[in-house]
């Protein structure tokens, strides 16, 4: 049951995420291995959108390592473990809690054991910086952990690049790169080399901005029209000042049509949004919305089509919402 509930929710939510972005590019799928046990390491830039991305455009059904905050309720902590989530424990959430992580590991080897995927975001925290952050260790230990407990198992390192053309905003662009697999083996006296070997191949796929004059130089580069979710071209860019296929900036209309026939909805994030205090999370609050709320709104509206007497005015906004939907387009950032 939990299997079958798990992929009719997956079909569900990729068809919501390509509704919420403009468009979803997967490179990198032949680099995926099979019938291997794969401990996916990805950078971490936009909330719960990174992990839906990853669960709905890989054939993986990954398990996810997931800040333990959120477990917290016992009822959301059984919703999480069902749709594949465990918690990670941090300092921050107190010292004490850290022994936890062992039954959290135990759980992974367990996973892993059948071949199956376990994703980590190893900086520890998202932020919308387009850089790569230092790596925590977790990921090194499960490995290693795996090994120890199953020496036969061969996992490998998937490293994994998520770029966002506008984090904040629907109607933008998406793009997933799969690096090549980095396989463990090396002894685990050498864990370092491994963080190491994956944090340079998770940079040479990931879109470095420098943070020296970071703003200024995401600035600089949205206005020559180069693609700041392509690592290529931000590259280009920086090292030579030249843009091979700049990128137009799109119209405001279509999103605003989006939100005139969205109304209710616009209106509900409009009364949520200062009371997020982590900007990060704006877009997975604005899909979450639409994911839980649209069909219901196009259920009123398909309702008053046949039983109103405002039946006309009511198809006008079907018709017009589903079109601003695919419409929708916003520039980069």
């Amino acid at each position: 049951m939990k299997n079958v509930f798990n992929g009719i929710l997956r079909i569900l939510v990729k068809i919501a995420l390509h509704l919420f972005y403009r468009k979803i590019y997967v490179s990198g799928k032949e680099n995926i291995p099979k019938n291997v046990p794969i401990i996916l390491v990805a950078n971490h830039q936009n909330a719960l959108i990174d992990p839906l991305l990853i669960a709905t455009h890989t054939r993986l059904n990954p398990w996810f390592l997931t800040r333990a905050s959120v477990f917290k309720n016992p009822v959301i902590a059984k919703i999480l473990h069902f749709i594949r989530m465990l918690p990670v424990y941090r300092v921050r959430d107190g010292f004490s809690t850290i022994t936890q992580n062992q039954r959290t590991f135990e759980a992974t080897f367990e996973v892993l054991k059948q071949n199956g995927t376990v994703v980590i975001f190893a900086e520890g925290s998202h932020s919308h910086n387009r850089n790569v952050r230092p790596l925590s260790k977790g990921f090194t230990r499960m490995a290693f952990g795996l090994k120890e407990k199953y020496p036969d198992l061969n996992p490998v390192i998937l490293p994994t690049a998520l770029e966002f053309s506008a984090h904040k905003k629907s109607g933008s662009i998406v793009r997933m790169k799969f690096g090549n697999p980095i396989p463990v083996d090396m002894p685990h006296s050498q864990s370092g080399q491994l963080t190491k070997k994956v944090e340079k191949t998770l940079k040479s796929i990931v879109v470095e901005i420098p943070q020296e004059n970071y703003n200024q130089t995401l600035q600089e580069l949205i206005i020559a029209g180069v693609d700041v979710t392509s690592r290529e071209a931000v590259d280009q860019y920086l090292q030579s000042g030249t843009v091979a296929h700049p990128i137009d900036t799109p119209s405001a209309l279509p999103n605003k049509v989006m939100k005139i026939f969205h109304f209710p909805l616009y209106w509900i994030w409009l009364g949520l949004k200062p009371k997020i205090e982590d900007h990060v999370f704006y877009s997975t609050f604005k899909f979450l919305i639409g994911f839980f709320l649209a069909p219901l709104w196009y259920f009123i509206l398909w309702i008053a089509i046949l039983e109103s007497s405002w039946g006309s005015w009511a198809l006008a906004f079907f018709m017009m919402g589903i079109f601003s939907l695919f419409w929708n387009k916003n520039p980069q950032e």
